[in-house]
């Protein structure tokens, strides 16, 4: 007797064999759609829509899918596709992250570029390998400071504020300096700022100008030719999601990515001049950090989060080393 789920049961066959290679991918992010990491992630979509290899991906901006620091668990668990995520955010589960925003370890932006595609950052490849994440799109982003009441340039402007850093290492030296630390993503320094939870902050100039902190303070101090504040801030990708595409799909992906990376680099070296342009519309003070005043930062931070990097991470100063060998 024939039986009558034959036709059923092929059809399913067929339509599995028909869509087994199209996917739909869910980006995940915490950042506005005018932001730079935004943009990165969008060029991406549109580079693999535009490729026409059935790879669809949706970005969730704004910490609408995880909140800020929740994103590279799930990331390493396939239960997130991909996410543009500053891997020290992830510095809990990997110490090893935490060098990806060390004070004074990267020089300005061509530097950055560098360490990217340095042993040392090969090095920090092979552990997020070892958690099913991989790099799609390399990115740096340097920063500055904002004062409430005050400008900050040099270690003894922060003594006695609540501050808030971005990154373990940062609150390290921070505390060295007898600053308060008050722990948050960027999304929260604005509310922060205007209930008077924090008189001073360090972030990116683009995260600066995305959540208009211009609006809650007096004085910035951004990367100059001197820039302490530089955060890795990839384009990570589920390794094991990535490796289930077709060899088009992952083609297609990693042009977008190079095509990505380069206009990273390019916009990241525009966002300082720009976000001081802003800050200034905003009637805000400029103060600039003097190379004495970096010197005087990284002299604390050698003392501090260097020094606690290399105590805690058992790879630490090799790693510490690698990074410091990037000419």
């Amino acid at each position: 007797m024939k039986s009558p789920l034959l036709p059923v049961a092929i059809s399913a066959v067929i339509t599995f064999a028909s869509t087994a290679h199209a996917a739909d991918l869910r980006l995940s992010h915490q950042w506005s759609n005018k932001d730079i990491r935004h943009q990165v992630a969008q060029i991406v979509a549109d580079e693999v829509a535009a490729a026409d290899v059935d790879l669809d991906i949706k970005i969730f901006g704004s910490g609408s899918l995880f909140k800020a620091r929740e994103q590279y668990r799930p990331l390493s668990r396939g239960q997130l596709d991909m996410s543009v995520l500053p891997l020290s955010y992830a510095g809990g589960q990997q110490p090893s992250y935490n060098l990806t925003l060390m004070p004074g370890l990267v020089k300005n932006h061509d530097h950055a570029a560098r360490l990217s595609s340095s042993p040392y950052m090969a090095a920090l490849e092979e552990t997020m390998a070892e958690d099913d994440v991989m790099v799609l799109v390399h990115g740096y982003l340097a920063g500055g400071f904002v004062g409430k009441d005050k400008c900050i340039t040099k270690p003894e402007d922060v003594a006695g504020l609540q501050t808030r850093a971005a990154g373990k290492a940062f609150e390290q030296m921070l505390a060295g300096a007898d600053a308060s630390i008050t722990s948050m993503s960027s999304a929260e320094i604005y509310n922060a700022m205007q209930t008077g939870i924090l008189n001073a902050a360090n972030t990116s100039s683009s995260s600066f100008v995305s959540y208009r902190i211009y609006e809650q303070v007096s004085c910035y101090t951004p990367a100059g030719d001197v820039a302490l504040w530089f955060m890795y801030q990839p384009l990570l990708m589920n390794k094991t999601t990535f490796e289930g595409l077709s060899s088009e799909q992952q083609d297609a992906l990693l042009a977008a990515g190079t095509k990505a990376e380069a206009f990273y680099l390019a916009e990241a070296k525009k966002q300082d001049a720009a976000s001081v342009a802003v800050f200034e519309e905003a009637g805000v003070e400029i103060a600039e950090m003097s190379t004495e005043d970096f010197d005087a930062w990284r002299a604390l931070a050698q003392e501090t989060s260097y020094k606690l990097f290399v105590e805690e991470v058992p790879e630490g100063q090799e790693l510490l080393d690698m990074a410091l060998a990037v000419e």
